[in-house]
Parts: C-alpha cells; structure tokens; sequence
C-alpha cells in the first residue's frame, strides 16, 4: 500500500519537476567570473524554494566568493537536528558540441532528465528541500529539527563554506548531516557511501627561458618548459599506476578484511565497468588490488591538464618558455593532505630537469571521510533506503571527495550520512550528464522518510 509520503510525492510530482526545471536553466558555473550573476540567481532561486517549502531564518550569507544559503527549522523539542548540505553550482558544461541537448535547456529522454547539474548536485539536493515540503504536507509539520547550508562553490574547492563551517560551530549545532551527491551503487540498488577519498589539487608551473626561443637557433641548448614538464609528469607514476613520489604510501590504512569481502559480494563486473563506464580501450591501475580498491581505497595521481607553447593552426617553431599543468591527487585514510602536499614538493624540487624552474601552488587540499557504519543514523537512513527501494540498503565508500564532510566532522563533530540517488554512469563533469527521474521522486521519498525515522 502506498505511503501518505509516496502519495504526496506522486501527486505532486509534475510541479516538483518544474521547479527541478527551472533551477537547471540557471548557468551556475562557479568557476567562471562571466557567470557570477547567474551563481548568485541560483542561491535566490534556492532561497526561494526553502522558503516556498515553510523553511524559518532563510538568509543569503555573502561571502568572500559565491554566497551560501542558510535556512532551519528548530520546532521540534528533543528531536534530532539534521544538517542538510548541498550545492547549487555547476561545472562548465564544455566541450558543447558533444551535447545531444544544449547543458541548461534540460530535456527528458528515455526516462532521464538531461542538463548541466541534474545529478550533480541540484536534482540530489532538491530532494531534501522537497522533502521537507513533503512532510509539512503530509503532517503540518516536521518530525526532526532541520537546518540547511547550501554553497556555490563546492565545484571550485569550497573555500568559502569551510571558513564559514570554522567560524559558526554554535549556530550549525546539529546531531548528523545529510548529503546527497553520490550515487547508488547500481540501478534500483539502495546505497549509502561510509568512505570518501580526500583531494589535493594543485598546479605545477614550468619555467624554462626568459622568453619563448626560436627552435632552430637555440633547439639542443635551451630548455624546453614543455618537454622539461612532461618530464616530471612522467616521473611522479610509472607505467603500471604506481606513484614514485617518495613517502605517499606510507600512511595509507587499508580497509578491513570485512570491508573488503562485502565489496566482493557486491555485483561488480569489470567487463561492464569497463564497457558501460570507462569506455577505453582496457582498464590502469596498480597490481595487486582489484579495481574496487583501487577507486576507493588507494590514493592516485591525475594530470588533467596541461597548458604551455603554440597549439594554433600551422606551424610555429619556438621553445616555450613557460607551461603548467593541473594535477589531483586522491587520498585515503590517514593520509593527511598538508604532508603530502610537502611529499610533492619535495619532489618537485628534487626532480624538476636541469634548466627548468618548477613551482607548485596549491589550490585546495581535504582529507578522506569515513562514517562509521554503526552509527545510528546510518542504520535509520539504510532502513528508510530500503523501504523505499524495496531491497536490502548496501554499503560502499566513493573515490570522489566532498571536502565538507570532513569540516562538518572537525569542526561540529558530526557524521555525514551520505545518502545518493544518481546512477555510475550519470556523466557527472562530462557533456550528457543526466538524473534518471525515478530517483529524483524516489530520492525526495527516501529523505522524507529517513527524517520521519530518524525523528521516532
């Protein structure tokens, strides 16, 4: 028999829609200065929806970068706080001409909702703020306390957030936190994520000669900042995906045996994976650990970028005088992110190539997150998962990193019950990113029930 909450939400679905809608036709993209107005619509329009679903105190706190949006709910004495985070900003929805639909006109196909920012985070995150107006519906009013800090910077290293989470413990007291940026492990699978990887994302600055060099007159004697890059590139991982920067493995806990045999009970095909997911042409990594360790449980090293020299059309001989490059690297428990940004400096320093001045900037550094499965939110949220999904709630931990589950743990002292209802292969950061509309429906029902559990 359907639920009041599932009724509610189904007869209420078309205008929960429009409101998904209407949020992905804003540009958010935080990274770029062109789209700040649009950043700043999106937290209004967030204010507005916290707002329309009877939310108290909703404020749009101007900080030193995109503003964050506040909001609560404290009307139930002796219950639970729950701490609702999530993110209305977007990453660039480049390269454009590899969308099937323009990223911020969303369109619907084969049962997925197809837009920059549909899974990643606004469908995730307006699931909560639905299912708070759910539960006000349904009951008149809300079964926990809640109160909700929602950021537009998360896709840009979430500076702003962070300071704000240091400064304002008392006023973000709570007993738990909510997060839903992660996704199931399979279709129709309920999945609540205890582990995230940490990040360290850094630019590594290549200097070579006063100024760019024709090749000819000076090509066997100078420097080369792009090649001198490359270089270094080339000695941070060998070819099998090991990294040789001295020192990075030492601190690296590995996960339980428990931990490891209910990940090989899960249903994981590396055929599919790779086919489905990947798409290339065979899978990397280091030896010895299969492929779910290696995405969840083992740090990594990525260039995802690197700029320098003459890229036009013809030809132009020179030898660049100046390149960079951005480089992440993953980490895992107990990695501490300050000893290996020092790891890769001093490698840096030490290997940069004769002739080629190297620097390293920082641009954002968390640690690893783990929950510990045990505690009784968890156990509330897997309930309220599988009562919805209609099957047993897994366990899994994630290779992506949400830096603010960490500050909500040093700094409130809480845990963060990372609640997701995307799908593997929803194209987060890529051109055809997609949220499959069940789970969006699905996801308001689930969060509507978890808080009325969490509440009894």
């Amino acid at each position: 028999m359907p639920s009041p909450i599932s009724e509610h939400v189904a007869a209420h679905a078309d205008a929960y829609l429009a409101d998904l809608l209407a949020f992905l036709r804003i540009p958010s993209v935080s990274t770029l200065p062109d789209h700040a107005a649009d950043v700043r619509r999106a937290a209004e329009f967030t204010a507005e929806q916290l707002r329309a679903a009877g939310l108290d105190n909703i404020s749009v706190v101007e900080t030193s970068g995109h503003p964050l949006v506040y909001a609560d709910s404290l009307h139930a004495p002796g219950k639970p706080v729950v701490l609702c985070y999530g993110h209305y900003d977007v990453q660039p929805p480049d390269p454009l001409d590899q969308w099937v639909t323009p990223p911020f006109e969303p369109a619907i196909r084969d049962g997925n909702l197809y837009a920059r920012g549909a899974a990643d985070d606004k469908g995730q995150m307006l699931t909560h703020i639905k299912a708070i107006e759910t539960l006000r519906a349904v009951h008149g009013s809300l079964p926990v306390n809640v109160k909700f800090l929602i950021e537009g910077e998360e896709e840009v290293g979430g500076k702003a957030i962070a300071q704000y989470v240091r400064e304002n413990p008392g006023n973000l007291k709570a007993d738990v936190a909510l997060v839903s940026d992660t996704a199931l492990y399979a279709d129709g699978i309920p999945t609540l994520c205890v582990g995230l990887r940490g990040l360290v994302y850094l630019e590594i600055a290549a200097r070579g000669p006063a100024r760019d060099l024709h090749s000819g007159l000076y090509g066997g004697a100078a420097p080369n900042a792009v090649y001198g890059l490359v270089e270094l590139l080339a000695k941070m991982k060998d070819a099998q995906g090991v990294i040789r920067i001295p020192g990075i493995y030492d601190d690296v806990a590995a996960p339980a045996d428990a931990e490891k045999a209910s990940w090989s009970r899960l249903p994981f095909s590396e055929k599919a994976f790779l086919r489905d997911e990947v798409g290339a042409a065979a899978l990397t990594g280091e030896p010895g650990y299969t492929v779910l360790e290696r995405i969840w449980a083992r740090p990594t090293l990525e260039v995802h970028g690197i700029a320098g020299g003459f890229t036009g059309a013809g030809g132009k001989t020179v030898i660049p005088a100046e390149a960079v490059a951005k480089v992440s690297l993953r980490l895992v428990p107990d990695q501490r992110a300050d000893r290996v940004v020092d790891l890769v400096k001093d490698f840096v320093a030490k290997e940069a190539p004769e002739g080629v001045r190297c620097e390293v900037r920082v641009l954002s550094a968390a640690p690893a997150s783990m929950v510990n499965p045990d505690h009784p939110a968890i156990g509330v949220a897997a309930r309220a998962f599988a009562e919805v999904f209609g099957r047993e709630t897994v366990f899994t931990r994630s290779g992506g990193s949400i830096p603010i589950v960490g500050e909500f743990q040093a700094h409130l002292g809480i845990p963060t019950v990372l609640m997701g209802f995307g799908l593997p292969d929803d194209g987060l950061h890529s051109p055809n990113e997609k949220f499959r509309l069940e789970n969006y429906y699905k996801g308001i029902e689930s969060v509507a029930r978890f808080l009325e559990l969490y509440g009894a």
